[in-house]
């Protein structure tokens, strides 16, 4: 089952994101704090928005999607960018992971909203072999690139 995140779900995301930040090998990367995605979701204007896979036995949050809105000035609107996508190891291989996607891409269709996207670790073969059965497709001719720490503070300064 998948449905929308909601205020009781933060501490269970929180800790999700830490676990996805463990196999993505960075985990201390990872700082945001319960409260900081708090009030990302669900404060006063909300930056992001989640969804919670669950299991269908237990009805125990086996996955999250968390996602924000992007703006295509080609296209002229909005689209999904899916900042996380994880399942719990145990769970995986159980349609959750996929089932989140489709939600995604629901939104996508019944707001008009023309794509999709999403980055993946280039050595993630499991993940990337599945967003390809899916359809997706690597946008290699894009490379990303981030301002943050020390260059972010001296650009903007």
């Amino acid at each position: 089952m998948i449905r929308a995140a909601a205020p009781a779900d933060v501490s269970v995301i929180h800790a999700m994101v830490r676990e996805l930040a463990e196999y993505e090998r960075c985990l201390d990367e990872a700082q945001a704090t319960e409260e900081q995605l708090r009030e990302a979701l669900f404060g006063e204007r909300p930056a992001a928005f989640a969804h919670i896979a669950e299991d269908d036995a237990s009805g125990e949050p086996v996955g999250f999607a968390l996602w924000f809105l992007n703006f295509s000035t080609w296209r002229g609107v909005h689209g999904i960018y899916l900042e996380d996508l994880y399942v719990r190891p145990q769970a995986r291989g159980g349609g959750h992971g996929k089932a989140l996607l489709t939600e995604l891409a629901r939104i996508c269709v019944e707001r008009g909203y023309g794509r999709l996207e999403w980055s993946v670790l280039n050595w993630n073969e499991p993940s990337i072999n599945f967003y390809r059965a899916l359809g997706a497709r690597p946008q290699d001719e894009w490379s990303v690139y981030r301002l943050t720490g020390e260059a972010l503070d001296k650009l903007g300064s």
